[in-house]
């Protein structure tokens, strides 16, 4: 099992007390009502996003966005339902709302299959959580001096630092699992420069699928 696999399992199944056995439990009624092929793709997505202005931290904001989408193919036809709760009920209505529509002969958004084993890209962890409240408006406050320090006729500034932790799932009638964790972190700056009365302004910024601490190394940010 890859370390991307766990970490979706204990984010999206355990919560809902869900595992292998009721996912197939789903797919067995689906089976049984002319579906020759089905999918259920469990996602989850935290963000969180900081900004400063005028030297003050003005505003931070953070969601969290959880729910699984259903895929029934019928012949050349395709359903597609999706519930905001990852609970085997609803899912169970899910799953029927996706028959339906499939066996109806209505088609929908088809979502795609990976059935390659992927060679990870960057690394499974949760950006939002490797630093702390008062590190980020430490970081939005540093990055407000140091473009002062820089140049004196800056006037304002404006900076953003904003993450997101994303876990995807994909399961199929098949019995094959993939999952994907993907962080994400970015910084977004703008400056007013004045002189002798003239106002000039410009904006930078940078990211990755990396930690906060990435804008923190080398004096990156």
């Amino acid at each position: 099992m890859t370390e991307a696999l766990k970490t979706a399992k204990e984010l999206l199944l355990t919560p809902a007390s869900l595992d292998e056995q009721g996912i197939e439990k789903l797919f067995r009624s689906m089976r049984s009502h002319h579906i020759d092929d089905a999918d259920l793709y469990f996602q989850s997505c935290s963000f969180e996003s900081w900004y400063l202005e005028d030297s003050v931290v003005k505003s931070g904001s953070f969601s969290l966005d959880k729910g699984v989408g259903i895929r029934a193919v019928s012949g050349d036809k395709t359903g597609f339902a999706y519930c905001d709760d990852i609970l085997l009920p609803t899912m169970l209505r899910a799953a029927e709302a996706a028959r339906s529509i499939a066996v109806a002969g209505a088609n929908s958004l088809q979502a795609l299959h990976a059935h390659n084993r992927a060679v990870p890209r960057y690394e499974a962890f949760n950006p939002i959580d490797g630093m702390s409240k008062q590190e980020k408006i430490a970081l939005l406050e540093a990055i407000d001096k140091e473009a002062r320090r820089i140049d004196p006729r800056v006037v304002q500034v404006n900076a953003s630092l904003s993450g997101c932790y994303e876990v995807v799932m994909v399961a199929d009638m098949h019995g094959q699992m993939h999952a994907d964790v993907r962080p994400l972190v970015s910084v977004n700056v703008s400056v007013i420069v004045e002189d002798k009365g003239r106002r000039e302004s410009a904006r930078s910024g940078g990211g990755g699928r990396v930690a906060y601490s990435y804008f923190t190394e080398k004096e990156r940010a």
